[in-house]
């Protein structure tokens, strides 16, 4: 049952995957690097857990404003103001398409949960039992963003 995997396979295949995604999706183009992770006050979280042959989750964290531009692209319709129950369906869509896709390049035997979104300020979502495996800033027209790939403590 294999419970590890190469972080520089990983940080490419991550990369890739998101790349495509928000092409794909938005027809915007994201590339790696741009503002390191910090802990923000504005922000929504958007989280996909993975279980099975392997045990982790899938964050994908942008501002609040950033949430609604990607909707509007997501959807082609004008952002919403605020975000509201369609803009954390669209990131939490945006999380299960990375996730679905991540979990082809780690391991058969895995199972996706519902997303969950997390939309407030000034929070912490901790995943019990998991540590940071993989971090990756991204930047686009529309400003930094991150995915986070979590992993189960053997």
């Amino acid at each position: 049952m294999p419970t590890e995997f190469s972080i520089e396979i990983l940080t490419s295949a991550l990369a890739q995957i998101a790349e495509s995604v928000f092409a794909t999706m938005m027809n915007l183009e994201v590339g790696q690097g741009g503002t390191p992770w910090f802990p923000g006050g504005n922000r929504l979280t958007s989280a996909l857990h993975l279980a099975g042959d392997w045990n982790g989750a899938v964050l994908l964290e942008c501002d609040r404003e950033q949430a609604c531009r990607f909707a509007g692209r997501f959807l082609s319709m004008d952002p919403p103001d605020t975000p509201d129950d369609v803009v954390r369906d669209v990131l939490g869509e945006l999380a299960n398409m990375i996730g679905g896709n991540l979990k082809c390049v780690l391991t058969s035997g895995i199972r996706l949960s519902m997303p969950s979104v997390v939309d407030g300020s000034d929070y912490s979502l901790r995943v019990v039992g998991a540590e940071v495996r993989e971090r990756l800033a991204f930047q686009c027209a529309e400003g930094p963003f991150w995915i986070t790939v979590l992993t189960r403590r053997s």
